[in-house]
Parts: structure tokens; C-alpha cells; sequence
């Protein structure tokens, strides 16, 4: 395959998608807390629970996720890691439990920053993906945080998502009404390419319905940003606004939802195992510690969780 940096989304603009990650509304969406809800529960599927795990940018992934899965796995060691500064602060406000909670009695607060190589069992990324200039090493940090048989478990938009919206803008002759998300078998293939094993993929839609066109736009400014380089440039006008609002209006009533505005969400789901490294001997190879001692003991080390 092509090297990491030649699998960005080619629909992507790096520059603005860094700069929408560094203000994002510190909130969890509720589509983010839905998605989440629904991913919790795939975690039947580990009859293992993890003694350590890492919830990957947190606030906007879900914060009434993170207490259920806190929930789910109490006596587990929690690193919570905010990758922009301002949910960093967020995170630390709404998770670090006081001393005088009971709580603390029971399980340790979770802490906060980037963690270790090879440092958790389990990394929860909810909604983060599909908003990533450079997918492939964001998904090479999550690898090298997980110890041998580690899961990956995540979740991000599919290419059917808002596809009624980007009919508007097709039928309007307006630019893209944003980047196009990457298909599930893609997301494997770069789980694969990342040094993953065993990753299970499946998707399924979401329709929202709103009242109104403002309320539609506040939902999606909440949820993201225009990221497509040719996205139109310069501000809009009332006029556009107007014109906009009224496409909404009249394109994406559903009669079947009482007249309601609907969008369709197409949610991919993902989960991955990290296996033991198998090395391959060169004239001279680089090992990471963490790798060796895990290929040193893996003869020692009682067989792996069976999975589902």
C-alpha cells in the first residue's frame, strides 16, 4: 500500500480541518451520544474486560458515554486523552472526581493526557475518525497505545451520510456541501496497514428530522464543518441564507416523517485486536522495547480472550 501520508481523505483540506478540531463547541453532540450508546454495547462481544483503557477525545466523543462504559468495566485503570486543549480543560472539569466523592472509595480517577506505548487494553474512539486530515496516523497512535491483543473499538460517518444535503448543493449548481467520508472496507484495509488484526466492520443509518431549517443548521454546526478544498471561500449573504434555508424547506421534507426536514447519517462501527508482533529479521531491524518483551514472553503469556 501507499505510505500514510498519501491516504488522507483527498477531499479534506488539513489546514481546515486542524483549525475546526482546535474550536469545535467543547460539548458531545447528542448523534455523538447516540452513536456512542449503541457502540457500548457492542462490548458483549469481549468476554474479557479490560484492566486498563483509554477514551480518546472524550468531550466530543461522549461524556454520558464515558460513565457507561466507566460503568461497565468499574475496577478498569480509565486515561482519558483530549487531543485539543480546550476539552482538555472540559474533560478535567466534568470527569476528575473530587475528594469527597465516594466514588473514589471504589475505583481511581481516570487520568488525563497521551498514554503510554503499549499502556491500555481498550481504546474507545467515538466520532473521531471521519474528521481526521491524516487518518492512517491517528490510527498508528491508537495501535502503538494498545498492549498485544488490545481492541480498538471506534466508530465514525460513512460516504451516505447527509446525502440529501449534497443533493441540494448539486441541484442549487453550489460547491460540496462537504468531504466525503471513507467507506467502511477502506477504514479495514488502513486497520490492517497499521499493524491491526482481526477488524470487524458494519454500519448502519441514522435519520434525524428537525422542525425547521435553523434548527437543522444549528444541529450541523454543532456536528462539524465544510472541510472539501473547494468548498466555497468567502462568507455568504443574507440573501444565500435565505435562499438556502428555503431549499431546506421545500428539498428535504419528508412526508413520511409528517413533513419533518430529514437527514440520513450512515454510522460505521469498528473494532480490531493488536496482535504479537511478528518480526521480520533483516540485516538490521529496529524493535520497539515494549514489542520485545512481548515477543520474549509471549510463550509465557496464557492463550489470548477468546472473541466473538
Amino acid at each position: 500500500m501507499s505510505s500514510p501520508s498519501c491516504e488522507r481523505p483527498p477531499t479534506i483540506d488539513p489546514v481546515a480541518a486542524a483549525r475546526w478540531h482546535a474550536a469545535a463547541p467543547a460539548v458531545s453532540p447528542w448523534l455523538h451520544e447516540e452513536v456512542a450508546r449503541r457502540m457500548q454495547e457492542r462490548l458483549q462481544w469481549l468476554r474479557q474486560a479490560p484492566a486498563s483503557w483509554c477514551h480518546w477525545d472524550a468531550v466530543r466523543g461522549g461524556l454520558q458515554a464515558h460513565a457507561l462504559v466507566s460503568a461497565r468495566y468499574p475496577k478498569a485503570r480509565c486515561q482519558v486523552q483530549e487531543s485539543a486543549l480546550h476539552c482538555a480543560r472540559v474533560a478535567h472539569q466534568a470527569l476528575r472526581r473530587p475528594w469527597w466523592n465516594p466514588a473514589r472509595w471504589t475505583a481511581a480517577s481516570p487520568q488525563f493526557g497521551m498514554p503510554a506505548d503499549a499502556s491500555v487494553q481498550m481504546l474507545w474512539a467515538n466520532m473521531a475518525l471521519h474528521a481526521a486530515s491524516d487518518p492512517l496516523a491517528l490510527i498508528a497512535q491508537w495501535q502503538r497505545a494498545l498492549g498485544v491483543d488490545g481492541c480498538l473499538m471506534f466508530s465514525c460517518l460513512g460516504p451516505d451520510s447527509l446525502r440529501e444535503l449534497h443533493a441540494l448543493h448539486a441541484a442549487m449548481g453550489w460547491p460540496p456541501a462537504g468531504h466525503a467520508f471513507t467507506d467502511m472496507h477502506d477504514w479495514g484495509d488502513m486497520l490492517l496497514q497499521a499493524g491491526f488484526a482481526d477488524p470487524v466492520m458494519d454500519m448502519e443509518r441514522i435519520t434525524l428530522t428537525f422542525a425547521t431549517p435553523e434548527r437543522l443548521v444549528q444541529e450541523l454546526r454543532e456536528l462539524g464543518r465544510n472541510l472539501h478544498p473547494q468548498r466555497f471561500a468567502a462568507l455568504r449573504g443574507r440573501r444565500w441564507h435565505a435562499q438556502f434555508h428555503q431549499a431546506l424547506s421545500e428539498r428535504l421534507a419528508d412526508p413520511a416523517q409528517g413533513g419533518r426536514l430529514a437527514l440520513t447519517f450512515e454510522i460505521i462501527y469498528g473494532h480490531a485486536f493488536k496482535p504479537v508482533l511478528r518480526a521480520r529479521v533483516d540485516a538490521h531491524s529496529t524493535i520497539a522495547l515494549q514489542d520485545l518483551r512481548a515477543m520474549l514472553h509471549q510463550g509465557d503469556r496464557p492463550p489470548a480472550p477468546a472473541r466473538r
